[in-house]
């Protein structure tokens, strides 16, 4: 017969049913919780099977595999004709309170310390209201997803499963998806590229993080516009540079002022959006581009052109990329489907001088081994059938109209409290409120109608206070826009 102490802990435990965790294991955990809390210790004998059994309600068996599972583990020993014993190598424990055997604070505090710089914590704004009024996502409903679907499925059934799928493949992107990449950029940016100037990514912000990994040291100086993109801002924090901002007019990133820094102090790397500045959606001028390239060759910084949405611009034919000029591989250029497709498809590349590409490519290998090849190549083969190119030329037309309307809308029904300029590209509008209005209230206003719109908290600075927030307008029907405008109508009328 057991100790009676013995018994009463085994009656105590309870399964959950239904559970995803078997119950021998969910037994299991139970005991092991009480040796580590010290209930249990080191050479106590525990009741036989068929007494657990009995007691618990459960199968024999189903005691006879949690006992095997924790001698397996090394906490419980069987000995021939006397039973099973806690193992003699268990330490003593100091008893604890036990709460639950299914609960344990490691699960919510780890035991060792964290470096949680401030600027870490930063909120993830998760839209699930039917109405939103976002940072300028593309509508998946346009997105070729069956073609993609097709794609990605082709590529799991072909012949030369080892070839593919049993090894690494290369860090630097898929060879089909580099090639088609290359040809893709060639034809529509006036790049001059091949498939070694191609790294595949994740993303535009993976490849500012590999690049910040690779080319950015401690105490380097790194020059952003302002009002500019806390990702990318915070990435250059992250690599512990010296971040500098310098203003953002209606003709882009204002160059003098970087020439002036130039001047007095080393510079490593510029990171610009020319082509639809983040988050005001101005276009660089022309002698900006030029300048900006000129002053890169002369004092040696790197120039991270991030062109999130190159492909959607309404007004004309887009400007070229500053790499589509750059003579001398002072340009690291950073692309991305996941601003045409859906932010939900990580999928994106960067474009450098070949041996920049093979650096980041080592570096990569620390982070990420080699990106998702089966994806790259269904892209690839996405692109070589034009398929992307219509999909593209479709949605441009779309969003066109889109934008046309929900600028009415805006003119028509918050004339007297909203500034904006008809954007010439992207997805969204940068629109000024009236000073009296409380944006943070607005949002919170709007959230409680459904309509989930920015506060306008991430785009002020210090040396930067605007009263201004992205309206992005392509992922929403007619319908939709109307609905949100009336919403926000609403909000600033009962203010």
């Amino acid at each position: 017969m057991s100790s009676p102490i013995i018994v009463e802990l085994f009656d105590n435990i309870h399964f959950e049913h239904p559970s995803e965790r078997a119950v021998y294991l969910q037994l299991a955990d139970a005991i092991l919780s009480y040796i580590k809390a010290g209930k249990l210790r080191a050479g106590q004998k525990l009741p036989g099977s068929r007494e657990v059994s009995l007691t618990l309600r459960i199968n024999r068996g189903t005691v006879s595999k949690a006992y095997e599972e924790l001698q397996m583990q090394g906490w419980l020993e069987s000995i021939v004709g006397k039973g099973t014993f806690v193992s003699g190598h268990v330490p003593e424990l100091r008893p604890e309170i036990l709460v639950s055997y299914s609960t344990s604070k490691s699960q919510f505090v780890s035991g060792f310390t964290i470096n949680n710089q401030p600027y870490l914590n930063t909120s993830f704004q998760l839209t699930n209201t039917l109405l939103h009024l976002d940072d300028g996502f593309p509508d998946p409903k346009l997105a070729p997803l069956k073609e993609l679907y097709r794609g990605y499925r082709s590529q799991l059934t072909r012949s030369g499963l080892y070839h593919k799928f049993g090894n690494y493949g290369h860090p630097d992107g898929s060879e089909l998806y580099r090639q088609a990449i290359s040809v893709y950029l060639n034809e529509t940016r006036g790049l001059k590229t091949t498939a070694n100037n191609i790294l595949s990514v994740r993303g535009t912000v993976m490849g500012i993080n590999l690049v910040c990994n690779a080319l950015i040291n401690p105490g380097d100086v790194v020059v952003a516009g302002i009002p500019g993109w806390n990702k990318a801002e915070l990435n250059f924090v992250h690599a512990k540079a010296r971040c500098i901002g310098i203003p953002v007019d209606e003709y882009g990133l204002v160059v003098d002022e970087l020439k002036k820094i130039c001047l007095k102090q080393k510079v490593r790397m510029v990171y610009v959006t020319p082509h639809h500045h983040y988050p005001t959606t101005v276009s660089m001028r022309i002698d900006r581009r030029l300048e900006l390239l000129r002053l890169a060759s002369e004092y040696g910084f790197i120039v991270f052109e991030d062109d999130y949405d190159y492909d959607f611009h309404y007004a004309h034919r887009p400007l070229l990329p500053l790499a589509s000029a750059d003579e001398n591989g002072m340009v690291i250029y950073c692309g991305s489907f996941s601003k045409s497709f859906s932010p939900a498809f990580r999928m994106g590349y960067l474009v450098a001088s070949e041996n920049v590409i093979q650096h980041l490519g080592k570096v990569r290998v620390l982070l990420d081994r080699q990106g998702d090849h089966i994806l790259d190549n269904a892209v690839a083969g996405l692109l070589d059938d034009g398929t992307i190119q219509r999909y593209l030329r479709k949605a441009l037309a779309v969003y066109q109209e889109r934008r046309d309307f929900f600028c009415s809308l805006l003119r028509t029904e918050l004339n007297d409290v909203v500034s904006f300029n008809i954007p010439e590209g992207g997805m969204t509008v940068w629109t000024s409120f009236d000073p009296s209005i409380d944006l943070k209230v607005l949002a919170e206003k709007s959230l409680r109608k459904g309509l989930s719109i920015s506060d306008g908290i991430k785009h002020q600075y210090p040396s930067y206070q605007t009263n201004a927030i992205r309206l992005g307008f392509a992922s929403c029907s007619f319908d939709e826009l109307e609905q949100s405008v009336g919403i926000l109508k609403a909000g600033v009328v009962l203010r």
